[in-house]
């Protein structure tokens, strides 16, 4: 599925269930009191994490959670992690093209009740409701969420600030791309990113590229 929305200078690696893998040391112990399915996404999902950075010809190294949770990377590299029920995948690139990216996966199905009014702007509720209308076989509630914490992955390494929900706001478009504008004082105006749904899971993901320079 990743490979279908990402391509030069991002590389990525997924996984459609899990692997067995030995951890770093340092790595092992970041989960030493974790129940098993936690166990089973963390080293399933930094499989993909060093099939992807091999692939941009660096070896293995500790990927260890920082105090955001998202993994320290070698120097030189950016990348993004996810991970759900039957699905982990990665996406990394050299910092040198790209300076933030984030990816998300969900199931593909409806967020819990309640949920979507937690995480959407009224007018995003009213967009939602316009594409149900018109395309009523994608869970779209749910695929804004996910947007909305690729655009998250993406905005903190640029500002190392917290970005609400409510901050936010996302707009698809039918053909597999979306926006997501920034409603706080920030660096960057916004973000843009891409989608797909398949028959069980959904994908999102954002790449913000360096800025040119000369």
């Amino acid at each position: 599925m990743i490979a279908d929305l990402l391509a030069s200078p991002v590389v990525t690696a997924e996984l459609f269930g899990d692997s067995v893998a030995v951890l770093y040391p340092e790595e092992a112990a970041a989960i030493e009191h974790a129940v098993d399915k936690r166990r089973r996404e963390f080293t399933s999902v930094r499989v993909c994490a060093r099939r992807a950075l091999a692939r941009l010809g660096r070896p293995p190294v500790p990927l260890v959670p920082g105090t955001d949770g998202a993994p320290d990377w070698p120097a030189g590299i950016v990348g993004s992690m996810t991970h759900c029920d039957g699905y982990r995948a990665c996406a990394v690139a050299k910092s040198e093209a790209v300076a933030a990216l984030g990816i998300d996966a969900e199931p593909h199905l409806p967020l819990p009740p309640g949920v979507e009014e937690a995480v959407t702007l009224p007018e995003e509720r009213e967009h939602l409701a316009r594409l149900a209308a018109r395309f009523p076989g994608t869970a779209w509630d749910r695929l804004l969420f996910s947007a909305k914490e690729s655009v998250y992955k993406t905005w903190y390494p640029l500002t190392g600030r917290p970005l609400g929900f409510e901050e936010a706001r996302v707009e698809f478009e039918p053909d597999g791309t979306f926006t997501a504008r920034i409603l706080v004082e920030a660096p960057v105006d916004g973000f843009a990113g891409r989608w797909l749904t398949g028959g069980t899971h959904l994908l999102t993901a954002v790449v913000h590229p360096r800025p040119a320079t000369g």
